[in-house]
């Protein structure tokens, strides 16, 4: 979608057009739910925090300056709201979600992995493995740590939009990622050989 799609959608929804905000955040919500299952660990809490990032989102769509892309704007957001919701749990730590728990699609539940039926069965085993350490691995860093490695390796965002979104500056992004790449190579060595 285009600034200028997204300027146009912004001014009719905050005019109460409930569909042009729908169609601002249609393209974010799969993205947003999974960013948000893997801060707080538990799909469940995350379908309710993506409910409620795009109800708050809706309620302050008049404070979007246009100073960030909407899509920080509303990862801003959902970071806030997934830091209250493990602040309330009063644990930094949290649960792996199962990559035998189905997801929910508009298709209705869907398997999380589709196994490759060409590979071999100790390669799918050892794959599998590695994935959950690495789940694991992330689920163990702190929350700051996590959201900005979700953000820049699961999401795709740069560090100037990670800056955004999380209201840091520049290089407090890059040390995070810094830290937390370096944490998980120390928790994930004796898996990946070194």
């Amino acid at each position: 979608m285009s600034s200028h799609q997204v300027a146009t959608l912004v001014q009719r929804a905050r005019a109460g057009d409930v569909v042009a905000f729908e169609q601002l955040v249609q393209p974010y919500l799969g993205r947003l739910y999974n960013y948000l299952a893997r801060m707080v660990g538990d799909a469940s809490d995350a379908e309710d925090l993506t409910q409620d990032a795009i109800l708050r989102a809706h309620r302050a769509i008049g404070s979007f300056r246009g100073g960030a892309t909407f899509q920080t704007w509303l990862y801003r957001i959902a970071t806030n709201i997934a830091v209250d919701a493990l602040r309330r749990r009063g644990r930094q730590k949290v649960k792996v979600t199962s990559l035998d728990d189905p997801l929910q699609s508009e298709e209705g539940l869907v398997p999380r992995e589709v196994p490759d039926t060409q590979r071999d069965p100790l390669e799918l085993a050892e794959a599998a493995e590695l994935h959950g350490e690495v789940q694991q691995a992330i689920a163990s860093l702190s929350p700051k740590l996590r959201a900005v490695v979700l953000l820049f390796d699961m999401q795709g965002m740069s560090y100037e939009e990670i800056a955004e979104a999380l209201d840091l500056p520049l290089g407090t992004v890059k040390s995070r990622l810094f830290n937390a790449r370096a944490r998980l190579r120390e928790r994930l060595a004796p898996y990946v050989g070194g």
